[in-house]
């Protein structure tokens, strides 16, 4: 008599079973609520950890009170002249932060294209989640500074 685990392919794509060991939850930034539950809306998973990502590169060090250490130096880098040494050094930055202070997150690549008619850089960044296996996620966001 063969015992059949339902579920088990399901938990290991969405993370969404009671069987998975960790579900990452965050609360949306956006502050909307739910017309149902007229509670804040969550973020799951994938979501959840791409507004993660999203907001360690966009923190400058010395913003999080208690934790001086957290967030990168991408902002001071915006406001330095547009080339390929200044998109590498961007590049770098990146990288560097997430894989210091983002453990949910193994990366795969992270580019950073100048777009000089908006005098801003296209950044996307490839990698894929620890707990989601096999689905590889792209943040693809536009990193302009900000008068």
């Amino acid at each position: 008599m063969a015992i059949y685990q339902q579920g088990y392919t399901d938990a290991q794509r969405t993370n969404a079973s009671s069987k998975s060991v960790r579900l990452y939850k965050d609360i949306a930034l956006s502050f909307e609520r739910n017309s149902n539950t007229k509670d804040i809306i969550v973020k799951k998973d994938i979501e959840a950890v791409k507004q993660s990502v999203r907001n360690l590169i966009l923190t400058n060090h010395f913003e999080r009170p208690f934790h001086p250490e957290i967030g990168s130096s991408v902002t001071a880098i915006l406001f330095e002249p547009m080339n390929p040494i200044t998109a590498n050094i961007l590049t770098r930055t990146i990288s560097e932060c997430i894989n210091n202070f983002e453990p949910r997150v193994r990366l795969v690549s992270v580019t950073a294209n100048p777009n000089l008619d908006r005098n801003a850089y296209e950044c996307t960044i490839s990698f894929y989640v620890v707990n989601i296996p096999g689905e590889l996620v792209q943040l693809t966001t536009m990193l302009e500074r900000s008068r």
